[in-house]
């Protein structure tokens, strides 16, 4: 009935009449809701529930007063948000803060793109637009899908990426599409140090010479060299293909290789050292080209390479029964083509169609130590961790700014084995090579720089195997399996070795028997320096100041800024000086928030301008911001000088509010970072 009033007949008027009655007394009845502990719970002691009416139902729990929400609670509609104390949300950019319009949590595959645009206030219709000053105002705005310019492959169906050709005007250039190879190849074989350059895309560059290596592997090699890597956050790229005599052309597969490197670069997936690639197709003319290792040289030969601006690394050509080596225990593979080729520690020369340095993967004891069918775990390797093994004497040695890494490995380990791998070691003269013969066995060499003494070896790896019987009559005992090294010892040593690593301490291993008074041979595990082998030359924009050890983030989600033909893009953060202070108001992690809105304000400030950076050559970008007792400001430069006084008014009005309200929430924790930025295409 709507409760609506009507007619009813005696016997349902008695009906409703009776239960109106009983809904009076007891109250509706309906099933309480399990999600709503109000509904079921009561506020009133069971006692006075008991007394107030003898025939009411058995009282209910009690619950404090306060604990349960009261009243009316709609149910919120919109996605539960997290957002961490520096106002990041998880899968969030990196450069939406807190007030940001941008709510949506999903995860991004790449950058997004906004339009800084500036409008004049209004009542100053006959404002100059040609100069930006301070009375005009700035928007920005989502870019949307059609407004987004994109890295267009240059790369033909069936042919080599466009020839840039100079002009003799500085920063000016001509494009030759659809080259004739028989044109340029005189070029690339000629004494000229001048390289042929092809555009891969409008910000990738690789630059091409066919180089006679007389000084060190004797071979006629393409050397490949990208430039442009750098955009997207990955490390620029050198690849030196060996030179076949009946070759006509150029390997365009080079060139399609380096664009997806730098497509997947751009969505956040960057290769380093000891990284790889892997072809899902035919590769230079065959299916047994399988990928690349990348590697960082150390003792190579450089001379006549083409070498990019560090950071930089090399890229090996691999063989389809070498791929698992590459994914699951790289600095094997490496080492095994370095002996493959009487070259330490490898060449950085790729040649096609040669016997692969392994085959089956067999009886091995990576086997124990890293899944070779799926891929899901491997040996773990920590930086900076390296192994020398001396005359009598074996030093493990720990960075102590790896302190946490270790401290995960030991308890993740379980009580009899505990396995890590190790690093290469510039410091070492030779180091342990496993070896498959033809049977499928593996053996142990070892490789040596030429013509210098053997003092240390390196080792790949160590196992600390705490199963080791009292009865054996052994304190411990120490080997060399494959390319690394087993350490037995006893199950108390075991457990005070990871008592050792958890205290930061150093501990010796005795090896022996138990009766001698002096042990044949020892293993030191000790904590040295912090490892700071991190952007080993590479220098500044603003004044050439070397970065040799200081870390930094590569940014791959931040946001670009769009002016009206080309973009500006942060891609890089050095934190140059950050010291921490227990007692400073401004938490550690609010680093992240100042250089995201140092970012924003820099980029906001540039975009009327990239046109003319562009122009005078001055698309890498940094800007070092202090923030101390005694100095608060900041430096932007390029090409090893500072900005021109043109770029600065706007900079200033962008950066120093945001510098000085930083300074004032951080009075007690000196920083001194550096961010880059680059103005593209």
């Amino acid at each position: 009935m709507d409760n609506k009033e009507g007619r009813v007949c005696e016997a349902c008027r008695n009906a409703i009449s009776r239960a109106q009655s009983y809904e009076r007394l007891y109250g509706s009845r309906r099933s309480p809701n399990p999600n709503n502990p109000s509904e079921y719970c009561s506020i009133v002691p069971p006692l006075q529930q008991a007394q107030a009416n003898i025939n009411a139902p058995p009282p209910t729990v009690m619950v404090p007063v306060g604990v349960l929400k009261r009243g009316d609670s709609s149910r919120r509609t919109e996605p539960k948000q997290v957002m961490f104390s520096d106002g990041i949300r998880p899968g969030g950019d990196l450069t939406e803060l807190d007030g940001s319009e941008q709510r949506v949590l999903a995860k991004r595959t790449g950058r997004v793109q906004k339009k800084v645009e500036r409008q004049p206030p209004e009542g100053a219709a006959g404002t100059s637009t040609t100069e930006p000053s301070q009375s005009v105002m700035i928007k920005t705005r989502k870019v949307g899908p059609a407004e987004i310019t994109r890295n267009i492959c240059l790369i033909p169906d069936d042919g080599l990426p466009p020839v840039i050709l100079p002009t003799g005007v500085k920063g000016d250039y001509s494009i030759e599409e659809n080259p004739d190879p028989e044109k340029f190849m005189p070029q690339l074989k000629s004494d000229d140090p001048n390289p042929v350059v092809f555009a891969v895309n409008k910000n990738l560059f690789v630059l091409v010479k066919i180089l006679n290596l007389d000084c060190c592997v004797n071979r006629v090699c393409w050397c490949f060299t990208t430039k442009g890597m750098c955009t997207v956050g990955q490390e620029e790229m050198v690849i030196v293909l060996e030179y076949l005599p009946e070759e006509k052309t150029l390997p365009r597969d080079i060139f399609c290789h380096f664009n997806t490197v730098y497509e997947e670069a751009g969505k956040g997936n960057t290769v380093s050292d000891l990284g790889h690639t892997i072809f899902s197709q035919s590769f230079l003319g065959s299916r047994d080209h399988s990928g690349f290792l990348y590697i960082r040289p150390t003792f190579q030969c450089q001379q006549k390479l083409l070498l990019p601006s560090p950071p930089y690394i090399f890229g090996i050509l691999l063989q389809k029964w070498e791929t698992p080596w590459a994914k699951v225990f790289p600095i094997r593979l490496m080492l095994r083509l370095g002996a493959e080729y009487r070259y330490y520690p490898c060449p950085l020369i790729s040649v096609r169609y040669r016997k692969p340095v392994y085959e089956e993967i067999g009886h091995t004891i990576m086997n124990l130590l890293a899944d070779f069918r799926n891929f899901q775990y491997m040996l773990p390797q920590i930086k900076g961790v390296v192994i020398h093994m001396e005359d009598k004497k074996t030093f493990i040695n720990f960075p102590r700014n790896r302190y946490d890494d270790i401290l995960k490995i030991v308890n993740n380990s379980n009580d009899h084995v505990m396995a890590l791998g190790a690093c290469f070691s510039s410091e070492a003269d030779s180091h342990l090579v496993c070896i498959q013969n033809d049977e499928g066995n593996y053996q142990t060499q070892a490789i040596n720089i030429q013509n210098k003494t053997r003092k240390v070896t390196g080792s790949s790896f160590v196992v600390f195997n705490g199963a080791l019987k009292s009865s054996s009559g052994l304190t411990a005992k120490s080997s060399i399996v494959e390319d690394g090294l087993m350490v037995q010892i006893v199950p108390e040593s075991m457990v005070a070795l990871k008592q050792a690593l958890r205290d930061m301490k150093a501990y010796t291993i005795g090896c022996g028997s138990m009766g001698s008074s002096q042990s044949d041979e020892e293993v030191i595990i000790q904590w040295t320096e912090e490892d700071r082998n991190v952007n080993i030359g590479v220098k500044s924009p603003i004044d050439n100041l070397s970065m040799d050890g200081i870390e930094s983030i590569t940014i791959h989600n931040a946001t670009d800024f769009l002016g009206e033909t080309r973009i500006i893009r942060w891609v890089q953060v050095f934190f140059i000086r950050n010291e921490d202070a227990s007692n400073a108001r401004c938490e550690p992690v609010d680093l992240s928030r100042l250089a995201e809105t140092l970012a924003q304000a820099c980029c906001i400030a540039l975009t009327p301008y990239l046109d003319k950076l562009k122009e005078a050559t001055l698309t890498k970008i940094g800007l070092r911001v202090t923030i101390d007792d005694e100095n608060v400001g900041y430096e932007a430069g390029s090409n090893g000088q500072r900005l021109p006084s043109f770029y600065m008014n706007n900079l200033d009005n962008e950066l120093i509010p945001v510098i000085h309200n930083a300074a004032s929430r951080n009075q007690e924790a000196p920083v001194v970072m550096e961010l880059i930025f680059y103005v593209l295409d």
